[in-house]
């Protein structure tokens, strides 16, 4: 038995105590760029080299010259990264970091859906997975879907993809009818619109800045409406002193960081729980990126006629976001 235990200790990996330094150490002889979204855990943020939200994240995927890059993120976003760098290496610290919003929207039933309205041009919001992607004529984020929208001609059909809530809000902001596929975010549906409002009372100075993700009777109480990236700089820009928000939590690191002298007061969800932190999000941590970086490994691979369909519509999307 004790035989036993001192073999498993054994194959314990070994976690060196400056975790910071090893990592630049990696980097530097990988020659690897570390990508982090904004929803990250501040210390991932902290080690990387680009914090972004998901347009920033493809366009510095897009121009990076590494020949390794680390994703801290979740899988599609790896994927995106893969999709458009064939020939780097692309690692995920944690595989099972997926998506509640991509897994609502199955390849299979979203193929079927798609030939139901074989006239329609379909835009897939980038929180989607590489099958989605491949299916779809362009790719648009929370930053980019209003402008990509405008420039498709007026009698041309919509289908947006996979988000509703995203989608219903590019419609009021176009004035463009789209068939919208019913999926949603499973962190930006949670907020609660009685303690968001029991919130802004207790704080009545406080603007309420939310991600086009949340619910529409969320939205309606928002003053400024907006992508990870757009909140970040309205927050930083607005004169206002105090704000409530309504989006991942990860991005108030970013926030502070930005505006020290800001009040940044975290929306609530509907429960009383940590519910408004992504899971999968956090699921990578400094240790997992560590060894992701030892290891090479876990590495995001796909299928080659799938990348290259995906790459269509994400290059349709860069080449219209300039």
């Amino acid at each position: 038995m004790f035989a036993t235990l001192e073999r498993q200790s054994q194959q314990q990996p070994v976690i060196p105590r400056d975790l910071f330094g090893a990592i630049a150490e990696l980097k530097q002889e990988l020659n690897a760029v570390i990508l982090a979204h904004y929803y990250q855990d501040p210390d991932l943020q902290d080690v990387a080299d680009y914090i972004g939200d998901s347009l920033g994240l493809a366009q510095a995927a897009a121009n990076t010259d590494a020949d390794v890059i680390v994703f801290l993120g979740v899988h599609f976003m790896a994927e995106t990264a893969k999709i458009l760098n064939p020939h780097k290496q692309v690692l995920l610290p944690d595989l099972a970091a997926g998506c509640s919003l991509a897994d609502s929207c199955p390849p299979d039933r979203f193929a079927a859906f798609k030939a139901a309205h074989p006239n329609h041009m379909v835009i897939s919001y980038i929180n989607c997975s590489a099958a989605i992607k491949a299916m779809s004529d362009v790719i648009c984020t929370s930053a980019n879907a209003v402008a990509i929208v405008k420039q498709v001609p007026a009698n041309r059909p919509i289908i947006f993809a996979p988000d509703r809530n995203l989608g219903r809000y590019v419609m009021q902001q176009t004035g463009r009818e789209m068939l919208l596929w019913q999926g949603s975010c499973m962190v930006h549906e949670i907020f609660s619109e009685r303690k968001l409002v029991e919130l802004k009372q207790k704080y009545p100075d406080a603007q309420i800045v939310a991600h086009p993700e949340c619910e529409p009777n969320v939205l309606r109480h928002a003053e400024f409406i907006g992508s990870t990236t757009a909140l970040l700089k309205y927050v930083q820009t607005s004169p206002c002193k105090s704000f409530i928000v309504v989006t991942e939590p990860g991005v108030i690191h970013q926030m502070q960081k930005a505006s020290p002298g800001k009040q940044l007061i975290p929306a609530p969800p509907e429960h009383d729980c940590a519910c408004n932190q992504c899971p999968h999000m956090r699921l990578n941590t400094l240790e997992k990126l560590y060894l992701a970086m030892k290891n090479r490994s876990p590495e995001i691979v796909m299928d080659e006629a799938i990348r290259q369909a995906a790459l269509v519509p994400i290059q349709r999307m860069l080449d219209m976001s300039k």
